[in-house]
């Protein structure tokens, strides 16, 4: 299934039941919920930054403006890094201390079904119409859908691509993926000549090719599934990463740095600032894999000649990523009127208006159909190249227990990228863990 879809667009025409006690109704609902005041809490990682560097910018502006429509109605906001946010989010929940409103992160796959098992994510279907889902994607809506029911809004879509500074390929005089395609072995030339001892001092300088591995972050997994391999079977009841499909990836992904020399050692490390930084700032790496918010990134870190590619194609004959729906859910409430102050600041959150603005200057593709045909990407060239590969985009599974076996399988990737065990070890080990979560 496509990631994205194309949905024609179909305009319903409401009748209105104008009954007395319909009226009534309406009008008793509404004193409920009108004269709500208070504080709200909203959690948020950084997002673009201004000319001061301030990366929640966006948030305070939509914070104030907010208070100044909604009299008697404050925002506070808690800034939390992104690669922090699930881990705060579940202290918080044990704790009971969780805040009104936060973010989905865009590497993931919707709301945790998790919190949904736990009750403590309210379900949004009072505050949004038939009409007001239509403007969303379907795949987008079907992230934050479970049983029918609407937990959350999505506000934004990524996929994963490989990022190419294309001044280091012109510098050694290496082309580029035609069209953005490459077999795993083209790739793997490519990164062998991008490698070099930049100021001959002995010592390999310049990489062709870095990422990460941590819990909750995707960059590297489409390598991993580039023969064919998946870490869950379809219905979500076995564990499949030890497949050979799997496996023979793995090992090829990591001996891109055990082998081949053509990675840097902290590959596989879970430094994510590190990784941007020798792609961006060190320019020690010619490759990486990121999510779209990457592409507006690099051009602020001046990197001017920056290509998008697919990644490489394996066994499977056909190129493969993974991408992510972010949003915004509300946690567990029990005032009538706060909810529905809630669903207004969601909706302001996630409207037409600020996807558009998100899409330009924080690299995501918006979730509202209305967003997108305000071609927020016109001449910008690698958004337009990251579009393409939206074909080829897979969901990481969705899973009740999927972030305890997002962490059983990452701690184990981390250790057959540092050397320390081999896939088909890991794999086990890993297995153990998963078979116990799936039951």
């Amino acid at each position: 299934m496509k990631f994205m879809k194309t949905v024609a667009l179909v305009t319903v025409m409401a009748v209105a039941g104008a009954g007395l006690a319909g009226c009534s109704e309406k009008t008793e609902k509404e004193t409920e919920t009108a004269n709500w005041t208070g504080k709200i809490v909203i959690w948020d990682g950084p997002r673009w930054e201004d000319p001061s560097k301030n990366k929640y910018h966006w948030l305070e502006a939509q914070a104030k403006a907010f208070e100044s429509s909604h009299q008697g109605v404050t925002v506070e906001i808690v800034q939390v890094p992104w690669a922090e946010l699930n881990d705060k989010l579940g202290v918080s929940i044990a704790g009971k201390a969780w805040p009104d409103i936060a973010p989905i992160d865009i590497s993931g796959n919707g709301v945790n079904p998790t919190f949904i098992k736990q009750k403590v994510v309210e379900p949004l279907d009072d505050y949004f119409t038939a009409d007001d889902k239509k403007d969303f994607y379907e795949n987008a809506l079907e992230a934050y859908t479970q049983d029918g029911k609407m937990y959350g809004v999505p506000a934004a879509m990524t996929v994963h691509s490989m990022l190419l500074n294309l001044d280091v390929f012109k510098e050694r005089n290496v082309e580029p993926p035609k069209d953005g395609q490459w077999t795993w072995e083209e790739f793997v030339d490519s990164m062998k000549k991008l490698t070099y001892d930049k100021d001959g001092d002995g010592t390999t300088d310049v990489y062709g090719m870095s990422t990460y591995i941590k819990n909750g972050y995707y960059e590297a997994w489409p390598f991993l599934y580039m023969d064919g391999g998946r870490p869950l079977s379809e219905d979500g009841t076995k564990f499949t990463f030890d497949s050979k499909e799997a496996t023979d990836a793995m090992k090829k992904l990591a001996d891109l740095k055990a082998v081949e020399k053509v990675a840097p050692k902290e590959m596989g490390s879970g430094d994510v600032g590190g990784t941007w930084k020798a792609f961006s700032a060190q320019k020690s790496v010619a490759v990486e894999p990121w999510a779209t918010w990457a592409i507006s990134a690099a051009a602020k870190a001046n990197m001017n000649n920056v290509m998008v590619a697919s990644y490489p194609t394996g066994k499977s004959g056909k190129p493969v990523t993974i991408g992510g729906v972010g949003g915004w859910m509300m946690f567990a409430q029990e005032d009538k009127g706060k909810k529905k102050v809630l669903a207004d600041f969601m909706k302001q959150l996630s409207n037409t208006d600020n996807q558009v603005l998100s899409a330009k200057n924080y690299g995501t593709f918006p979730s509202r159909k209305s967003a997108m045909d305000q071609k927020p990407f016109e001449g910008n060239i690698p958004m337009q190249q990251a579009q393409k590969l939206t074909e080829q985009a897979v969901m990481v599974p969705k899973h009740a227990n999927w972030k305890k076996i997002d962490e059983a399988i990452q701690k184990e990737l981390q250790l057959v990228l540092n050397g320390e065990k081999a896939p088909d070890a890991a794999m086990a080990d890993a297995k153990k863990t998963v078979d116990g979560l799936l039951k």
